[in-house]
């Protein structure tokens, strides 16, 4: 580090890689290659590959079939050249004063060569202790330790509005988890969004870990209740658990209420047939024969209102049904019954989900 003015920096702390600890830096950056940081990283980093993931598979066959040596070699040219266009181009505007953040999978090689260049080059530069890996141990130990959360559950059947009373929720000061939008999945096999795929599981548990450590553990949270799995992805273990022991504020609402709002809440899947007709045929181990087909003749005539009341009536009630016998909940359960799921209805709702609240 010699000649260096500004000596670069190691950080390993929970409260330094706490949301608040970032944010002291103008920059957190991946240097990891770009399927790395696909499958997770640090809120708010940028991805500025010391090795993409051509080179990375490149040198690292070259370390193990041919020299260690000439691998190394190989890993620094290609490295510097790489290094030298992100500070062409994506760190081209950054002042003197900058203070990036750098982290690679173990505070190897590859965050240490960027690190030393940008010191070299002024800007006062901190590495991740361990790189990711770090991060990764302290979001997995946070979810899964043994502080209760505050949680409350909004229970009730499919088509209850749920999702959408905790966004009402939330609007007037509320705190509120949304499982499902940090899942990118509705929560049922019609549930996957066409154009956002759900994230990974560390991605997920890394959103769900950056939202909880905002929340203040005095007050209620707001969950909508889900099964163990939201799509593909598991809810860890120590907020199940909360939810599993949770009050829970289920929502009553008639048949034909929920099938008319599940038609705004699915608006993509009339304008998908097949996706509507995959998504039904996945069914087919739960029902009937004539029953799918039966159901596919109401997709292929669009009515979207009768189906949507059939699945209600016929697959998701006594899903739900099924599933409160084996859940193992133990927490109280109030009953808010609703005539209508549209805004006023909703906003109505909301007022007595916070009068029913249990007090702490």
């Amino acid at each position: 580090m010699t000649g260096i003015d500004t000596p670069m920096q190691r950080i390993a702390t929970t409260d330094d890689l706490s949301a608040r600890g970032l944010e002291r830096f103008d920059a957190i950056i991946d240097v990891r290659s770009p399927s790395e940081f696909a499958e997770d990283h640090l809120p708010g980093a940028i991805n500025l590959p010391v090795l993409n993931d051509a080179e990375r598979a490149q040198v690292g066959t070259h370390y193990t079939q041919v020299s260690v040596f000439e691998a190394r070699r190989m890993g620094a040219a290609i490295a510097a050249r790489n290094i030298s266009l992100h500070i062409a181009t994506a760190l081209a505007g950054k002042g003197k004063t900058f203070k990036p953040l750098i982290y690679c999978w173990r505070g190897g090689m590859r965050s240490q060569s960027m690190a030393t260049i940008l010191a070299a080059v002024g800007w006062k530069t901190t590495l991740v202790d361990g790189g990711y890996r770090t991060w990764r141990r302290q979001v997995v130990a946070e979810l899964d330790a043994k502080t209760p959360l505050p949680v409350i559950l909004i229970d009730g059947q499919t088509g209850t509005a749920k999702t959408r009373l905790l966004h009402v929720l939330a609007c007037r000061g509320e705190q509120t988890l949304d499982l499902e939008g940090l899942a990118c999945h509705r929560g049922s096999v019609f549930g996957d969004f066409t154009d956002h795929p759900q994230p990974g599981q560390k991605a997920f548990e890394t959103a769900l870990w950056t939202h909880l450590r905002g929340l203040d553990p005095t007050r209620p949270v707001y969950v909508e209740a889900e099964s163990r799995s939201v799509g593909r992805l598991r809810v860890p273990p120590r907020l199940w658990a909360a939810m599993q022991a949770a009050p829970r504020l289920e929502i009553r609402a008639p048949v034909s209420e929920r099938a008319r709002y599940l038609m705004t809440a699915y608006p993509d899947l009339p304008d998908d047939p097949a996706k509507l007709v995959t998504a039904i045929d996945g069914l087919r181990r739960f029902h009937a024969r004539e029953v799918i087909e039966a159901w596919l003749a109401l997709a292929g005539d669009r009515d979207w209102g009768a189906l949507a009341a059939e699945l209600v009536t016929a697959h998701y009630d006594p899903a739900y049904d099924r599933a409160r016998k084996r859940a193992g909940e133990t927490g109280s359960r109030s009953l808010l019954a609703t005539d209508r799921l549209d805004d006023a209805a909703l906003d109505a709702l909301a007022d007595r989900v916070i009068a029913a609240t249990p007090a702490a």
